[in-house]
């Protein structure tokens, strides 16, 4: 019995009208990366598991797709690991790579390695896909692409201003009503320090993070799970209930903070920030929130996150500032600042707001209809020439039934259709036939390449 085709829960096979337009915000996202100066690198699929481990807290760790030795790896497993029956030190003894969480880790571990060959301050960008065994759902995957553009070794503001920039500029290309979001990691530590948790901030920022999804009462009740006191969370809920403008929020963190050294560091770089983003003519909309966490542990300073206004549907984008990222892998004190678009989420967006625009669907632009080996000498070197000019054209590969080979061009969604026959060869033209409209005009080959062009 033949065995019935399937693909792992969480990723996806796409077709070739998908794929067109998943390019569509490929080409988009890359096109501006570039107009600010970033610069492409990939790095493979799977990192070594030291390399991974530990980044992502401890949440993170446990979504990593490990991948088995190659070998018998079975064998070199003592009797009493077994016995254990301790899945972290069974895993650590058989598994040595595991496939990449994000493109940040594997970006700050090519930082290291090459350092001696990229110039600093180094702008990058990277669209490759990344793996998470998380529990699939709308919207989430466990096989999915990241649009990440980083720049690292440098400390200004500028650098984050830039990416509000990007941000707007990406979105409003793609025809989507953002907010973006932004916060500092150093206020929410400034925030731990005067509620008297600072011990806890990542428990602190993990259960934050969480607000908008489960609610304050159970924010609360995670609070006390983790072992912050009572006290602690009763001062943390009118700092988490602040209203009013950024600017208000802002004034109103300064005296709030006034006893915290880095969370006052937190609201001056805020400060900072908001007033360079007052400056620009954005098309999306820019709100301080201090409810964003962003639970990875290796954020240090702002932290972004995007979302589509027009539909209910996660973040699309976010980030954040790395001060030490690459320490980890022997290069102190090298800081750096990125966001990652989420490629999955833009295109379910696109999607449901029908934005994808028509033209970018057509992946033919002609066909030629074959009447046989005469007629195909006759049509090749024009069909060259229209690729010349970068129209895209095809000729069918059979002298089939014209019905069979309209079927084509109308399964494929090809608009135009050119047929030569006879009567055209002996007048030196071509028939060009409209599909939508149906209408038909005798046209010469230089006047085709005009009209298709």
């Amino acid at each position: 019995m033949a065995q019935k085709p399937s693909i792992p829960k969480g990723t996806r096979d796409f077709s070739p009208i998908e794929m067109v337009k998943r390019n569509y915000i490929f080409d988009t996202i890359k096109d501006v990366f570039r107009l600010y100066g970033f610069q492409s690198i990939e790095t493979p699929a799977m990192e070594n598991l030291s390399t991974l481990m530990g980044k992502y807290g401890e949440e993170g760790d446990k979504l990593l797709f490990k991948i088995l030795n190659s070998g018998d790896f079975v064998s070199k497993v003592s009797n009493e690991v077994y016995a254990e029956k301790d899945s972290v030190k069974l895993t650590s003894e058989i598994s040595e790579k595991g496939l990449r969480y994000d493109l940040t880790v594997p970006f700050a571990r090519f930082v290291v390695q090459y350092r001696n060959d990229i110039t600093f301050p180094f702008k990058r960008y990277q669209i490759q896909p990344v793996w998470r065994a998380d529990r699939p759902q709308k919207g989430r995957y466990r096989e999915f692409y990241q649009c990440d553009v980083d720049v690292i070794g440098s400390n200004s503001l500028l650098n984050e201003m830039e990416l509000v920039q990007i941000i707007d500029d990406v979105f409003a290309q793609l025809k989507i009503n953002t907010v973006v979001k932004i916060n500092n990691r150093k206020i929410l530590a400034g925030i731990a320090e005067i509620i008297g948790e600072n011990e806890r901030i990542v428990d602190i920022t993990v259960a934050i993070d969480k607000l908008e999804k489960i609610g304050l009462e159970k924010v609360n009740q995670e609070l006390s799970e983790k072992g912050v006191s009572d006290e602690a969370i009763q001062k943390l809920q009118p700092i988490l209930a602040l209203e009013g403008s950024s600017a208000e929020k802002i004034t109103q963190l300064e005296n709030v903070l006034a006893a915290s050294e880095i969370g006052i560091k937190g609201v001056e770089e805020i400060k900072t920030l908001f007033g360079y983003v007052e400056r620009l003519d954005l098309q999306t909309e820019v709100e301080l929130d201090l409810t964003l966490a962003r639970g990875l542990n290796y954020y240090t300073g702002a932290i972004f996150e995007v979302k589509a206004k027009d539909v209910a549907i996660g973040s699309i984008c976010g980030g954040g500032r790395y001060d030490d990222l690459t320490g980890i892998f022997g290069l102190p004190d090298v800081s750096g600042v990125g966001v990652s678009f989420g490629a999955e989420r833009i295109f379910d967006v696109l999607t449901q707001l029908d934005l994808f625009p028509q033209e970018s669907l057509e992946t033919t632009k002609v066909m030629f209809v074959n009447f046989g080996e005469k007629e195909e000498a006759y049509c090749l070197p024009v069909l060259a020439q229209l690729r010349k000019n970068n129209i895209n054209a095809e000729i069918f590969p059979e002298n089939a039934k014209m019905k069979k080979q309209m079927n084509y061009a109308n399964k494929k969604d090809i608009p135009y259709v050119v047929l030569a026959g006879e009567s055209e060869m002996n007048e030196g033209k071509f028939t060009l036939k409209n599909m939508e409209s149906g209408e038909q005009k005798s046209v010469t080959a230089e006047e085709l390449i005009k009209i298709l062009s």
